[in-house]
């Protein structure tokens, strides 16, 4: 490489952002107009030259295009199918299409590795005659292999850049490929681009540029990937921060299998950004705890979400569990402490239990509970832990037995329900859920309790929540629920309140977007303008007024037991953001616990904390404390008199700015 090529190739590095975004279309004026919209967010671009029919006959448009837009860069890449890619021709009629895209202005040519091996020796110095720097890339569409052995094969073309894109099989794969970027930059001075493909390689797309890698790739939307794994430029940039990431950056996920449709990571994410803390959650797709303990160890991930199906599996990796998780044999937090060890939390009982000491007593209250997987067996353990008579119906009724034999509740046949009333039924089955061909598992008149709670978060208003409604009942949404679990997991974390009302507004704004989506209220095929996702808008929504009344957060203590018990760290007293049941018709008043009978809670507002885009109150209101009158355990009350509820009132502030997202489109 000549002294005057590496200047050159020098000046161009300098003037790379840390995102480039990949285009594809069918026409180059299709391209042309996706590249337009994403110009506002980044000026790193790849043409995907071989997406179209006849990419020669797409770059005079191109040419004019890159003639008016001298501050970006852009990448040509015609790659064969043979290679991955979508061109039908041979690599040599690849190379020429290629040629003539750096005759048209492409500041950098993308050459596969395995192409450059098939043509003449002079490739690449041919290519840099254009005036155009060179990228030789390999793509491994299977397996990670031996990545020191691509760079050996790649240096002896004396490349501008090199492009190393395996696929992750485990998350221990992305070890591979961090390790990778951070040697390489010893090994010279070429820039060195470094992704997994496939969903487990989600942590090389975040955290790659804090190894060293000189940029990475993102699709425009997240319907239009273009290589497995790719996520989309907006949640790259508004979800996990890519470009703020750096060595002091905490790294926390939710981990097991499925996890692509998890909206933990919206939540978490939008709650470390509200407190200002450090920090990135990813979705790992993960199916062997070994693998996921050594990525833990070594990346190193201190703290995690846990999901199905590892809940279990993951114990015996933990230095310690509460007492109540080593009841209910499952944890869905683990931690990980100053001394490096991992401990292990369960706040799906503070997720259920919570929210229902916010609306009645549980000691002695009858609760009947439909299911007998996880989120059963915590709310089964967590209210019979508080005192609660707790019954259980299931379809399987070995397993039904099993957990009550372990809890001390008792099991009920489905014949029984519609001559028994309950205080609360407590809905654990998937049932309603997104996707879900069951619907629902009792019929309006076996709904005999004073209060229903569903599990299910999504969709919002599942159809056992309008059965319990059209009955005249007061409810809990599963979205309650799921941002009391998520708002407990991120004050084990970081020993800070949580940002429960933020967190409460972008999986409603998020849930609501997605339900619109799915009924049409959306257009998800007009994606060439729709760079702002749904998950983004939810965001930016998150200085929208709050949805519904909002109670208080009430994390759970941990039972008392035999086992080793460790406690949860405790965060600063400060009064807690709130979390609200969710209506998407007209919301509800959240009941509390009074004597006698299901009252209207007090509302009490709470004081604002600046922050952008966001009105503070004029003056915090003071705290009024909510006391439960002696009751006897609830059977069949004979209902008293409603007291009226005491009103506090503050003085009313401005609304909030909407936060007001591009008309755009598209757990």
């Amino acid at each position: 490489m000549s002294t005057e090529t590496q200047i050159a190739s020098h000046l161009l590095r300098s003037r790379l952002g840390k995102l480039c975004v990949a285009l594809t279309g069918a026409t180059a004026d299709e391209i042309l107009q996706k590249a337009n919209v994403a110009v506002a967010e980044t000026s790193l671009l790849e043409f995907r030259l071989d997406y179209l029919p006849k990419p020669a006959a797409a770059l005079p448009a191109m040419k004019a295009w890159l003639e008016t837009h001298g501050a970006d860069v852009v990448v040509a890449t015609c790659r064969c199918k043979d290679f991955g890619g979508k061109f039908t021709g041979s690599p040599s009629q690849a190379f020429d299409i290629l040629m003539k895209a750096g005759q048209a202005g492409f500041q950098i040519i993308d050459l596969e590795l395995e192409a450059a091996e098939k043509l003449p020796k002079d490739a690449v110095s041919r290519l840099r005659s254009t005036g155009a720097t060179v990228m030789i890339s390999h793509h491994d569409f299977k397996r990670t292999t031996d990545l020191d052995a691509l760079y050996k094969r790649m240096a002896v073309y004396e490349p501008d850049f090199m492009k190393v894109v395996p696929t992750a099989q485990k998350l221990s794969d992305n070890i591979a490929m961090l390790r990778f970027l951070d040697s390489a930059q010893d090994k010279g001075s070429v820039p060195v681009i470094g992704i997994c493909m496939g969903e487990a390689g989600i942590l090389s797309r975040v955290l790659g540029l804090r190894s060293g890698s000189a940029f990475t790739f993102a699709a425009a939307v997240a319907d239009e990937a273009t290589a497995p794994g790719q996520i989309a430029a907006r949640t790259l940039i508004e979800t996990y921060r890519v470009e703020l990431i750096d060595k002091a950056t905490k790294v926390f996920g939710v981990a097991g299998n499925p996890v692509s449709a998890s909206m933990s990571p919206l939540m978490l994410n939008t709650a470390f950004r509200r407190e200002t803390v450090n920090a990135v959650y990813m979705a790992l797709l993960a199916t062997d705890v070994d693998d996921l303990f050594k990525v833990m160890r070594e990346v190193p991930i201190h703290g995690l979400s846990v999901t199905m199906p590892l809940k279990q599996d993951v114990i015996k990796h933990l230095e310690r569990t509460d007492a109540l998780s080593q009841k209910i044999g499952a944890v869905n937090t683990i931690a990980r402490m100053p001394d490096g060890k991992f401990y292990g939390f369960n706040t799906d009982v503070a997720g259920i239990v919570g929210p229902l000491e916010r609306r009645l007593q549980l000691r002695g209250a009858k609760v009947l509970v439909l299911g007998a997987g996880g989120a059963a067996r915590a709310a089964v353990f967590g209210c019979a832990d508080k005192g609660a008579e707790v019954s259980i119906l299931n379809r399987t009724p070995e397993t039904a037995a099993k957990l009550a034999r372990q809890s001390g509740a008792k099991v009920i046949k489905r014949e029984q329900l519609a001559k028994m009333s309950f205080d609360v039924i407590i809905n654990c089955t998937p049932a309603g859920m997104l996707g879900n061909k069951l619907t629902n598992v009792l019929k309006p008149e076996e709904l005999n309790a004073r209060l229903f709670f569903d599990t299910v978060y999504n969709p919002i208003d599942t159809p056992l929540l309008k059965m319990a409604r059209a009955k005249g009942l007061p409810v809990i949404t599963g979205v309650e629920m799921f941002v009391t679990q998520g708002a407990r997991q991120f004050e084990i974390w970081t020993g800070k309140p949580a940002p429960t009302e933020e967190m409460l507004r972008v999986i409603v704004h998020a849930l609501r977007q997605g339900h619109e989506t799915a009924e049409g209220g959306i257009d998800p095929t007009a994606s060439a303008t729709k760079v702002m996702t749904a998950s983004v808008a939810a965001e930016k929504a998150a200085a929208a007024p709050p949805p519904a009344t909002l109670a208080p957060v009430v994390a759970s203590a941990p039972a008392k037991g035999t086992a080793k018990k460790v406690e949860a760290p405790k965060v600063a007293a400060k009064p807690a953001a709130p979390v609200a049941k969710v209506a998407t018709k007209k919301p509800e008043p959240a009941p509390v616990k009074a004597a006698g009978k299901v009252v209207a809670p007090i509302k009490i507002a709470a004081k604002a904390k600046p922050a952008p885009a966001k009105v503070v109150a004029k003056k915090a209101p003071a705290k009024v404390a909510v006391k439960a009158a002696p009751k006897p355990a609830l059977k069949k009350a004979v209902p008293a008199k409603k007291a009226p509820a005491k009103k506090v009132v503050a003085k009313t502030a401005a609304p909030a700015k909407k936060a007001v997202a591009k008309k755009t489109g598209k757990r």
